[in-house]
């Protein structure tokens, strides 16, 4: 994760300042992003990759049992596939000559603030695409995918609730063949209305959510208010396509500053929307 491309032959960084610009750019970044807890990876398959193809199991049958194993059944892989692009993301920055030059003066290391905050936009972008898609190119996210489960929830407010909805929704998974682990993502303000005492007991009600939802819990602002999401998680459900990781590509000098671009290309992949439980007020 995170290399530095060079399409300019007069890098203004040395190796160290370039090996530290990666650890930047990849420290914000893991800072940030919430889908790649959830979603496994599938590449990388080359910067020059624009399309993948994306399977749809939208019907599994169980495995069979037989003496002789000569029941017939349809494959698991049998099922419609179709072709998704593989879009770019990114932010660019820039780093000022004069601002270098003072780091090296003063012997102290360049601030690559700008970097991180590129890093930080572009690990936002991704979380976005992974969860609510892109109508743009035809991508499905999570929260929005074809033929997903949904359910409607409750008052979280109220001592319970919440633990009382995740039961019914993992109850929905596992009765579609989805028997978890289960990883759970809402909106910031859900996931303050679980740090909450569970009613009678002194342990929070994200404890007990959190022996349902063993992937873990988390938040994201990405996702839309009073709404989340339960998946079950694996990539027989879905993953995460990679052309290129997080990388950094510096531009070439403009007008003695030295732009930078922090990019990324990957697409997420559902493959099984009965693996994942939407869900809203």
């Amino acid at each position: 994760m995170a290399t530095v491309r060079v399409f300019d032959a007069d890098m203004p960084l040395t190796g160290d300042e370039l090996e530290r610009l990666q650890n930047v750019v990849i420290e914000a970044a893991r800072r940030q992003l919430v889908g790649r807890r959830i979603l496994e990876l599938y590449g990388p398959l080359g910067a020059g990759m624009q399309g993948v193809p994306a399977d749809r199991f939208d019907h599994v049958e169980l495995a069979a049992v037989d003496q002789l194993g000569e029941e017939e059944q349809d494959a698991f892989g049998t099922g419609r596939r179709v072709q998704l692009t593989i879009p770019i993301l990114y932010k660019d920055f820039i780093l000022h000559w004069r601002d270098i030059e003072l780091a090296r003066q003063l012997g102290s290391e360049i601030d690559f603030s700008a970097a991180a905050g590129a890093a930080s936009v572009v690990a936002a972008k991704e979380d976005d695409l992974i969860f609510n898609g892109n109508q743009e190119f035809g991508i499905e996210g999570l929260t929005n995918a074809t033929g997903r489960l949904t359910h409607l929830i409750e008052d979280w407010t109220e001592s319970g609730r919440a633990y009382s909805d995740v039961v019914q929704m993992t109850t929905k998974l596992i009765e579609n063949g989805q028997f978890g682990p289960y990883a759970m993502v809402v909106h910031p303000a859900l996931y303050a209305k679980m740090l909450r005492v569970h009613q009678g007991t002194n342990v929070l009600e994200i404890e007990h959510i959190r022996e349902l939802v063993t992937a873990g819990v988390y938040q994201s602002p990405v996702i839309k208010e009073n709404s989340g999401v339960i998946v079950s998680v694996g990539r027989q459900n879905f993953d995460l396509a990679i052309a290129e990781d997080l990388s950094v590509s510096y531009l070439g000098a403009e007008r003695m500053n030295y732009p930078f671009r922090v990019f990324e290309c990957l697409v997420p992949r559902v493959k099984r929307p009965h693996s994942i439980c939407s869900f809203s007020t």
